[in-house]
Order: structure tokens, then sequence, then C-alpha cells
């Protein structure tokens, strides 16, 4: 007898086998699905995010390279995407109507993030942004960023359910509005941090 692995369970669906690993090039065509679809979904919604070319397969392609692009998958399927920066990112030197809480203390950056039209009203953005940020904290990073459009309204939704706070406006480099909500979430200094180095996950991607 055969079970469908994914059960049905108050109108919601229970899935399996969901876990985070970093993206690879062969995942590059499954992203760039999620993206061109998340692009749709905010013009329809009324956003101008996204609405200029960016992100592109290069963009991706970089993320890839530079390994900092993450998915979730679900089964042998890439449910979400986001890139975990843990470099300082150019745009937010300068922030206006407010202030980074922690100006001067290493950061990471929440980028691209998107979930895949089939799973969406799922809550993989809470197991996504849950996974990226103990990526992070594995990695000594205490402190996280992330920006969005006015109009991107399930995003600041997402964040502000993770305690991030918004601290002004910055912005990006977009012809059609530049300007971007820039939030922040400062982990106590009683998080204990474990320190690993950039490779923690390669026997789980060497067994894929």
């Amino acid at each position: 007898m055969s079970y469908n692995r994914n059960i049905i369970n108050q109108g919601r669906i229970l899935m399996a086998e969901i876990y985070l690993r970093r993206a690879q090039t062969q995942d590059l065509a499954a992203i760039m699905k999620i993206i061109d679809d998340a692009k749709d979904l905010l013009k329809k919604n009324g956003s101008l995010q996204w609405q200029n070319g960016y992100p592109n397969r290069e963009t991706f392609a970089q993320d890839i390279a530079t390994q900092t692009n993450w998915v979730l998958i679900n089964g042998n399927k890439v449910a979400a995407t986001a890139t975990l920066q843990l470099t300082p990112e150019p745009t937010y030197r300068n922030i206006t109507q407010g202030q980074w809480q922690q100006p001067d203390e290493p950061y990471a950056t929440i980028h691209r993030v998107a979930i895949s039209s089939n799973y969406r009203g799922q809550g993989l953005s809470k197991l996504l942004f849950s996974n990226l940020l103990t990526v992070g904290q594995m990695q000594g990073i205490k402190n996280f960023r992330v920006d969005t459009h006015r109009n991107n309204k399930a995003m600041q939704h997402i964040v502000e359910n993770f305690n991030f706070k918004r601290r002004g406006i910055i912005k990006v480099n977009d012809q059609n509005d530049p300007e971007r909500l820039a939030y922040e979430l400062n982990l106590g200094s009683h998080h204990k941090l474990t320190r690993i180095n950039n490779n923690f996950m390669q026997p789980l991607i060497d067994k894929l």
C-alpha cells in the first residue's frame, strides 16, 4: 500500500523531508521559475519591486558561486529560495528617517526571498526564515537586516512576525522606486553563539 507523502491536515499540507541547503548550479532553473512567479505576484499586488529586470539569472548564478544562496527543499523539489549575505551591504550605509540599532556590529542581510507558487500559504516562509537565522547564528551572527518595498505587505508581515524592527528608509538601484523599508533583528547577548566554518553543510551537499 502506498500513501501520498503530502498529508492534508485541517486544510494545510504537512510536508515531509523538508530542509535547507546551499543552492547548486542545477537548482538555477527552479530558482528562476520561483523568482519569475514572484515578480508576477508583486506586479499583481501593485508593487514596483523586482519590475526592472532584477534579480536575473546572473544574480543568482553569482549567489550560487559565492555560496550565499539557499534553497528550502520539500522532498526533491525546490520550494523556496533566499540569499544570506554575510558581508556588509553597500546600500545600508545610508539610512534616513531612523537609524540602525547596531550600526557598527557585524550583520547578515537576507536578500531575494521567494516562495514557490506551488507552496504559497503553507507556512514555508516561517521555515525559511527560521533556518536562515539558524545558519547565521551558527556562524557567529546575531544581527540581521532585510529591506523590502513599502507595498510588499507579505514580506513586511513575515519579518515583523520574526521581531524585526523597522529602522528607517534605504535606497537601492531601482529607477522605478528606489526607496525600501529597512528592518533589523538584534539577537540579545544572552544567546550563545557557536562559530563554525562556511563548509558546515558540505557533507550534506555531497550526499545529494
